[in-house]
């Protein structure tokens, strides 16, 4: 049994909130985090110091007027599983998170912490397409999201990525987490657990994207850290 099903195994339903106003984690992703307001560094501490479990949740519009208290969230965020992490002498982290399933949040728990609890059960995909509907919205992705990258080394890796043997579930969250598609569509994407229709979404939203350019200089490897 894998580490990540180890911790899915051990969740106990109670979520440690990580709200951000422009980050959608997605199952089978891994997002760099750099970690400094004092709530989060206990949120961090926590997790590592128990199951390195977090709960990465997209604030909802107008978070700004209440951001040091309790914004609305959205109902369905992604679990993840720290899988590396760096304490800094000031006491801030950087760290690796890698989502590991969809959750819907309920009740927040009035706890001690800092940070935000809720309560959170663990959504999985379905239904599932048939065989050859899979097949088809595979090639269909291929299709509208390869010639994107004619000119970037990234081709390569998306194309490998194609003909790998990731489900069209999976596949469809890393591609929607890669692509440069509006925040709001990535949540929407997030929500559907009808891997059809969330394939469907997912390109029709690569069909509405402006032409955008990718050189190697583009992309950093590894990526820059996203702040809380």
């Amino acid at each position: 049994m894998s580490d990540d099903q180890q911790s899915l195994l051990q969740f106990t339903g109670a979520a440690r909130l990580f709200p951000l106003p422009n980050l959608v984690l997605f199952p089978q992703v891994v997002v760099p985090l750099h970690i400094f307001e004092p709530r989060y560094r206990e949120l961090t501490a926590d997790a590592l110091e128990t199951d390195r479990l977090i709960s990465v949740v997209l604030l909802r519009p107008g978070w700004e007027s209440d951001y040091e208290g309790k914004p609305a969230i959205h109902p369905v965020g992604c679990l993840g599983r720290i899988i590396a992490e760096q304490k800094r002498p000031d006491g801030r982290y950087d760290i690796l998170l890698r989502g590991l399933s969809r959750v819907r949040f309920g009740v927040e728990t009035a706890t001690d912490h800092l940070y935000r609890v809720a309560q959170a059960q663990l959504l999985q995909d379905g239904p599932l397409p048939t065989v050859e509907t899979a097949v088809a919205l595979r090639h269909e992705l291929a299709e509208r999201v390869l010639p994107r990258f004619v000119n970037s080394p990234a081709q390569a890796q998306l194309r490998e990525l194609f003909d790998g043997d990731l489900p069209l579930g999976p596949l469809c969250d890393v591609l929607s987490f890669a692509l440069p598609v509006p925040t709001v569509e990535k949540q929407v994407l997030l929500e559907m657990l009808d891997v059809a229709r969330r394939a469907q979404h997912l390109i029709q939203q690569v069909d509405e994207m402006a032409p955008f350019a990718v050189s190697a200089s583009d992309r950093k490897f590894p990526p820059d850290f996203s702040s809380n």
